[in-house]
Formats: C-alpha cells, sequence, structure tokens
C-alpha cells in the first residue's frame, strides 16, 4: 500500500490520517460540501469533494467514493467505523477493484456483522446467548409470538446495525408495532437495510467488550477488555479499560471465546466482540462489531499498541506484531465522548457553530478531535465532537487526571457533555465501580441534574464576568455595555 483513502470524516478521519502519516504512506480525504474547511480535509495529503451533505448522498454513497479512489490512484481504503465500515457490499466491490479494503473479507463481515448471523455462529460454538431469535423478523405478528414466548421487556435490535441506531426496549405488547416500525425506519435510514431482530432485555447488566486482531496466516489474539456500561439511548458515553469487575479467569474465558468467534469466521483486521454481563455474574454474546470502535484508545492506552498501524500491517499482509502472552495489561484507561448534546435538557442535539476551543493536554492525556473555531455542527452527522482520553497507574488516579483534564477543556457556540462527564467522575457509585446500563437513568435523575446546572452556571459566572469585563474594556459596541447577566 501507498496510498491510502480514508472514506470517513471527523477525529476518526484525522487520526486514520495521523497514523498513516507515520506510516509512511500518502492519504486521501473525501468530504461533503458541509465538511470542505474540516480539519481532517486540511490535514490529509489530497482532498476530494463529495456530492451531497446528506449521508445517503456522500459518505454512503459506494459508487461515489470508489470513483474518487481510482482517480486519486489510491490502493487502500480505510473506512473508519460507522457508514460503510461494516458493509459487505462495499468491501467486495473494492476486492472486485482490486482496491484494498482495510478492515475483514466481505464474507467475514456478513457473518459476523450480520447480528442475526454472528449469533447463530455464537451459539455453533457454545458461547452463550439472550433467548430470542437467530432470524430477522417477517412481520408484526411473528414479532408478538416470539416476544411472548421470550417474555418481556425485549430488545428490538436492527440486525445490519450498530452503535445504539434502530433499537427499542419494549416492555409491553402494546407499546410492539410502533416500536417495530421505528426500529425499522431508523435502521433503514442508517445501514440501508430494515431488518431487525427480537431478543430478551437483559435488566441493569454490564457492557463489556473484547478487543480482537487477526491477520491472514490464521492468527487471532485478545487485546483484553472495555467496560462501556455508562449510556444514553444506547450509545456509550464513558468507556474505561480495564473493567473492575472481570477477574482474571473471566477475561480469559471470554477472550477464548471471541477469539474463537474471529477463527471460526476466518476473520482478519480489528474487530470487537461485545458482551452484556448479567448481575449474577453470567455473561451472553451481544454482537461483533468487524470494525475500529470509538473507544479503542483505552486499549491502546493499556496495551501500548497502535491498533489503527496494526490494520495497516493485517490489510499489508503481514503477520500479528505479538502473540498472545504478549500481550500485557498495563495501568487504567478512561475515555469520555464529548458530544455537541444539551447535558441539562435530556441530551438533545446540540446545533451551531463553534468559537472557542480549549483543549486538555497534560501527561497522559489524549484528545482525539477535529474541532476547531469556526466549525459548523450540523444535525446531518453524529453528535460526536471530541474523545479525551487518559491514563494512569491506577483507577483512582486516572479518575483524578480526567477530572482535571475536563475542567480544562471548554468548547463554545454549542451544549456539550462535558458537565455530564464531570458529574460521572465525581459519582460515588461510578468511583466504587458499581456500574450497569441502567447507570444515567438511575443516577443521572432530574433532581441531580437540576442541582448540578445550578452549580455548573455558578462555577461559571467568574469566567463570563471576565469576558463582560474585556468586552467593556475593548468596547467592541459604541455605548453598548456589557455584564455578567448578559
Amino acid at each position: 500500500m501507498k496510498k491510502i483513502l480514508v472514506a470517513n470524516r471527523g477525529e476518526i478521519a484525522l487520526r486514520v490520517i495521523r497514523s498513516a502519516r507515520e506510516c509512511g504512506f500518502q492519504s486521501a480525504a473525501v468530504h461533503s460540501p458541509h465538511d470542505r474547511s474540516a480539519l481532517y480535509v486540511r490535514e490529509a495529503d489530497e482532498s476530494y469533494q463529495l456530492q451531497g451533505n446528506l449521508p445517503s448522498e456522500s459518505y454512503l454513497d459506494q459508487e461515489q467514493i470508489i470513483a474518487i479512489a481510482q482517480e486519486a490512484k489510491a490502493d487502500a481504503i480505510h473506512p473508519g467505523y460507522g457508514f460503510l465500515s461494516e458493509n459487505p457490499e462495499f468491501a467486495a466491490k473494492l476486492e472486485r477493484e482490486g482496491i484494498t479494503f482495510i478492515g475483514p473479507t466481505p464474507q467475514a463481515i456478513e457473518q459476523l456483522g450480520d447480528k442475526t448471523s454472528a449469533r447463530k455462529l455464537a451459539k455453533k460454538l457454545g458461547v452463550p446467548t439472550p433467548t430470542g431469535t437467530v432470524e430477522a423478523l417477517k412481520d408484526h405478528k411473528e414479532a408478538i409470538t416470539v416476544a411472548k414466548q421470550v417474555g418481556y421487556p425485549v430488545l428490538l435490535k436492527a440486525a445490519a446495525g450498530g452503535g445504539g441506531k434502530g433499537m427499542r426496549i419494549v416492555e409491553h405488547e402494546s407499546e410492539l408495532k410502533e416500536s417495530l416500525e421505528r426500529a425499522k425506519g431508523e435502521a433503514l435510514m442508517a445501514f440501508g437495510d430494515d431488518r431487525v431482530y427480537v431478543e430478551k432485555y437483559l435488566v441493569r447488566p454490564r457492557h463489556i467488550e473484547i478487543q480482537v486482531l487477526a491477520d491472514t496466516h490464521g492468527n487471532a489474539i485478545h487485546l483484553g477488555e472495555r467496560e462501556c456500561s455508562i449510556q444514553r439511548r444506547h450509545q456509550k458515553l464513558v468507556e474505561e479499560a480495564p473493567s473492575t469487575i472481570l477477574t482474571p479467569k473471566m477475561r480469559k474465558e471470554m477472550g477464548e471465546a471471541a477469539v474463537a468467534l474471529v477463527r471460526e469466521a476466518k476473520y482478519r483486521g480489528a474487530g470487537t466482540v461485545e458482551f452484556l454481563l448479567d448481575q449474577e455474574g453470567k455473561y451472553f454474546f451481544l454482537e461483533v462489531n468487524t470494525r475500529l470502535q470509538v473507544e479503542h484508545p483505552v486499549t491502546e492506552f493499556i496495551t501500548g499498541l497502535d491498533l489503527v498501524r496494526e490494520q495497516f500491517r493485517i490489510a499489508s499482509g503481514e503477520r500479528l506484531s505479538m502473540k498472545q502472552e504478549d500481550v500485557k495489561l498495563h495501568g487504567h484507561a478512561i475515555e469520555v465522548r464529548i458530544q455537541a448534546e444539551d447535558t441539562w435538557n435530556d441530551f438533545l442535539p446540540s446545533l451551531g457553530t463553534i468559537h472557542h476551543i480549549r483543549h486538555a493536554s497534560g501527561a497522559f492525556v489524549r484528545n482525539d478531535s477535529s474541532l476547531f473555531s469556526g466549525l459548523e455542527v450540523s444535525g446531518y452527522y453524529d453528535s460526536l465532537l471530541a474523545k479525551l482520553v487518559v491514563w494512569d497507574l491506577d483507577r483512582p488516579s486516572a479518575i483524578e487526571r480526567m477530572k482535571r483534564a475536563l475542567a480544562e477543556m471548554r468548547v463554545a457556540g454549542v451544549s456539550t457533555t462535558i458537565p455530564f462527564a464531570e458529574f460521572v467522575m465525581e459519582n460515588d457509585r461510578f468511583k466504587r465501580g458499581e456500574l450497569s446500563t441502567g447507570f444515567v437513568a438511575e443516577e443521572f435523575t432530574n433532581e441531580v441534574r437540576l442541582d448540578l446546572e445550578k452549580r455548573y452556571e455558578a462555577r461559571l459566572l467568574p469566567y463570563f464576568a471576565r469576558v463582560a469585563q474585556v468586552l467593556n474594556e475593548v468596547k467592541l459596541r459604541k455605548g453598548l455595555v456589557f455584564d455578567s447577566k448578559t
């Protein structure tokens, strides 16, 4: 490989471009008209504009991206995550065009990326799975029949997707028809595939995932686990590695189950096998993400590996750089996602223009971001703005480092989830490591949110008072006086 086209946007595109440069590869970026001034576009060696702002008209347009790759004479494409990263049709088209897909084979994506076929494989290998269907639902009537057999609550899930898209928790039969229609519609919009299946919804589980790497020579290893239990609307907000609950025995058992799955599918590249851990400590296979995960930096911190570099090595036909016995987990890492969402208003999207950025820095602080002053945050794409990641020798120290880093970071122009992340780091239950996917609903109640909002505003008043003072000193508006309330 000599030139890599990055078929994605935002922070993940920038992250791939950086590793490509370190490995001696040229990089080409694609961008919608809306993203033409994005930071990743500026950092790439070349850039090409896609037609249309909507994802379906730009980053999901396979023919357009392949045509640009051919024009750029790129011999490989890195899909990042989301968009076309788990699309077997796209991987197959690249294969036919002689362009290397930096990811699994089309066959492996079909078998593992599709959640129904992945469940079949897990059952075949004896990996525990929640009760439910292994085929997509045909219609509403079948959904009612299966839900009665499984027992409410049930979870409707998109067969072709991830990231919380096309998912609905159903508590009662009366909700099932509307929930199914919504799940199918959301899945079709996000993944171009409206297939949905149903499984038993586990109450208050922990979300544990295992990072795997596999090469084209039959070698496969796991790199330990990540805890991703703090979520809202099935999307992760805080991730850490390692988990506070896994024993060495559980880590070995779950890791071996994950490796068995990818070996059976003749997988190549980086992937993640996700599990749910119930309140009794039993684990159940959830799904396989046949791509790089948003939260991969925490694994990089505790293993010392650059996972994108490993993806490049595997795609080039090289063997894995280490064996399972060489994998050592060191210290503790935490990642928080900085989303363009209103912490105080049920995490609703916040749109606008970024006016000011102050990134956190310091020892063992990593900021994966494509933020810049003047960035327009629109409703076209995911609300992720940045990922703030820290490492330290132990979990309490990592929490303290994250608190300091969050206090440093400033994003002005849109509301962000920084206040929520600060709340989590101060939360006693989080500090004790007593987590579940119900954390946000149970801990971040309306009462807590209102109290936190008042304290947050009080903390910011001196800052705004100083802003007002500066504005008055330079007299930006003749005859107009600014005060802290304004």
